[in-house]
């Protein structure tokens, strides 16, 4: 159950129907996903967040789908159902298959697995992989 109510574009202010319609221009969709819709009590901070993500998800050098991996990596480790959700359709729209799906959760499983290990036992980190 979310904690704030969710505005939707005919009951938003004229700031938050322009980030709405950035969006929606963005992602060539009419759908405004409920994060969005929950950000958007502060306007302003709706804004930032999406314009900071734009950005950081936009062009650059790493691919669009490896960004929406390591996005989907780092929601699985804060557990927030909701971005692991959102950020694999992203993934599958921007081309995964089921195949590197399986191998991107086998590699975030082992991950997971010798992170834990390695902090369980407090191993402390080679002169050599230090720069």
């Amino acid at each position: 159950m979310s904690t704030v109510t969710l505005i939707e574009y005919e009951d938003a202010s004229p700031k938050v129907r322009a980030v709405y319609d950035d969006i929606r221009a963005a992602r060539k969709s009419d759908f405004i996903n409920n994060f969005w819709k929950a950000l958007a009590h502060s306007p302003e901070t709706l804004e930032r967040v999406w314009f900071t993500l734009k950005d950081v998800m936009g062009p650059g050098t790493l691919d669009p789908l490896t960004k929406e991996l390591v996005y989907m990596a780092v929601s699985i480790a804060n557990k927030c159902e909701y971005c692991i959700h959102s950020h694999t359709v992203a993934a599958r729209k921007k081309g995964m298959t089921d195949e590197q799906y399986a191998e991107f959760l086998a590699i975030v499983g082992m991950a997971h697995q010798t992170n834990g290990l390695v902090t369980s036992m407090q191993v402390p980190v080679d002169e050599a992989f230090k720069a």
